[in-house]
């Protein structure tokens, strides 16, 4: 296995997800909104965990359609509290609903989430080309600002750390070591 990967161990939907998804560069809202909620998701547990829970999590929310997720009602997310699948967390079930209305705010105010999340490294990908796994940061600048500036629009869930992780999600970091057949 090679060094970039070892962080997925030998778990298979990790490997894939690095090896298909991870710091590939992703321009549609939906994936961006569901990474963004995965993310939240994983505050204080394993990215492991959550993506071992990921086909549950969209089947609970609607696919991460960002317009369904906004119009969930109490009652709905409420249900969603006893689904053994999920992280059973109020704040972190209830913040998909939230989240889905600031980014539809977001959305009528930049045309697009994407548009949004670019506009922090003015639509260019950070390169890290690190040769080790010990160099790459987990946290950075523009991910303090973007966190920053998301909790102002109402985000929850997304400091500094998880944001810069939401960054590698989403292609606007790619942290693939320099050797890495997935760059």
């Amino acid at each position: 296995m090679d060094d970039c990967r070892k962080w997925c161990g030998s778990d298979t939907i990790l490997l894939s997800y690095h090896d298909n998804e991870w710091c590939k560069v992703n321009h549609d809202d939906r994936f961006e909104f569901e990474m963004l909620c995965l993310e939240a998701a994983s505050v204080g547990l394993s990215w492991k965990i959550i993506m071992h829970r990921r086909d549950a999590y969209k089947s609970a929310f609607h696919n991460f359609d960002i317009d369904a997720c906004a119009s969930m009602t109490d009652e709905e997310l409420e249900r969603l509290l006893s689904d053994s699948r999920l992280i059973r967390h109020r704040g972190k079930i209830f913040s998909v609903r939230r989240n889905a209305e600031a980014v539809q705010r977001i959305q009528k105010e930049f045309g697009s989430l994407d548009a949004y999340l670019w506009s922090f490294t003015h639509g260019q990908q950070i390169d890290g080309k690190w040769h080790s796994l010990s160099e790459i940061p987990t946290v950075s600048d523009i991910s303090k600002k973007m966190s920053t500036d998301m909790k102002h629009r109402g985000i929850s869930f997304m400091g500094p750390v998880i944001t810069y992780s939401f960054m590698q999600a989403i292609g606007i970091v790619n942290d693939h070591l320099y050797h890495c057949n997935n760059r």
